[in-house]
């Protein structure tokens, strides 16, 4: 079987958790379409309850779909529950391990589980792709959270899938052992991987992903490369440094979206659509203010994150 152009592909899917004692019926999704390509690191953003965490488990088998369709490589879930869940590997946000294993045990163990072939099986390779090895004989209740961290994440490449799924793979760790996994999420992306990655750090999805999911109460509300969804919002700011110290903004500039900052900078939003650079330049100069220095910058994906779920809230 070739591989197919999409590693995820939904149709109208739909989750719908019926009433239950005084907990009311609850639309987690309300019928989304999706398409994944192969081979990217594909992110999903949205805050808590928007229905991410839903979608991954309606993939993983552990939620069952109200109406509408999923596949996974190809291979459409409940046509072929067995071989479509195969070709994922799912990382939860929950650690969930037994604490009696050592990584080693827990590896070969979730080998078995796939069926691969002892003679076929790469403990030894993950263990040390992770930075597990010097750790393969130790329990796992001895590991900090970190360890069991990437331990999940070499349990889901036991069976070597084409599809990885990370739900929140850095949640609670530290700033270093972040950029460790990035840098193996993109080892892994280069050898041929699909990732798909949720996560709240949204630096996290800026500096990973190639295309961006945005879903909010249950529906898509932005899905472009990372690059697009980023120019999604016009506004970029102009920082002033005058050659002179200010003690207030010059009052025909007050016109302008400008504050002075504690700095003695000024800082101008405004929209590229509306004014150029070189004309708020030039009513800077008309002000009286001679440029000692200056520099733009425009929105990151925080500010489009917000941006978008506040205009759907």
């Amino acid at each position: 079987m070739s591989a197919p152009d999409y590693a995820i592909e939904a149709k109208a899917l739909e989750k719908v958790y019926a009433a239950s004692g005084k907990m009311p019926e609850k639309r987690a999704l309300n019928g989304i379409d999706l398409k994944i390509p192969r081979g990217e690191i594909f992110g999903i953003l949205g805050p808590n309850g928007a229905g991410k965490s839903t979608f991954i488990n309606i993939l993983a088998g552990m939620v069952t779909k109200t109406n509408g369709t999923a596949s996974i490589w190809g291979m459409d879930i409940d046509a072929h529950p067995r071989a479509s869940r195969a070709a994922i590997g799912v990382v939860n946000q929950e650690v969930t391990m037994d604490p009696f294993f050592t990584p080693e045990e827990a590896l070969e163990l979730q080998a078995g589980f796939y069926g691969v072939p002892k003679s076929e099986r790469r403990t030894t390779e993950i263990l040390e792709a992770v930075g597990l090895e010097d750790k393969r004989d130790a329990y796992v209740r001895q590991l900090s959270g970190g360890m069991k961290r990437r331990l999940m994440i070499a349990k889901a490449l036991v069976h070597n899938p084409p599809v990885l799924i990370l739900d929140e793979p850095t949640a609670g760790v530290d700033v270093e052992l972040r950029r460790s996994l990035w840098s193996y999420v993109r080892r892994l992306h280069e050898s041929g991987t699909t990732i798909i990655l949720t996560t709240h750090y949204l630096e996290e999805a800026e500096e990973l992903c190639d295309q961006i999911a945005i879903v909010n109460h249950g529906d898509i509300i932005a899905s472009e490369p990372t690059a697009q969804l980023l120019k999604r919002l016009d506004q970029r700011i102009l920082r002033v440094t005058p050659r002179e110290e200010l003690t207030s903004v010059p009052e025909n500039l007050k016109t302008l979206d400008i504050k002075l900052l504690s700095s003695g900078d000024l800082e101008i939003a405004y929209r590229n659509s509306e004014t150029g650079i070189g004309r708020l330049l030039e009513q800077v100069r008309e002000a009286g203010i001679g440029v000692a220095d200056l520099a733009t910058s425009q929105p990151n994906l925080e500010d489009v994150f917000v941006a978008m779920t506040t205009e759907t809230a």
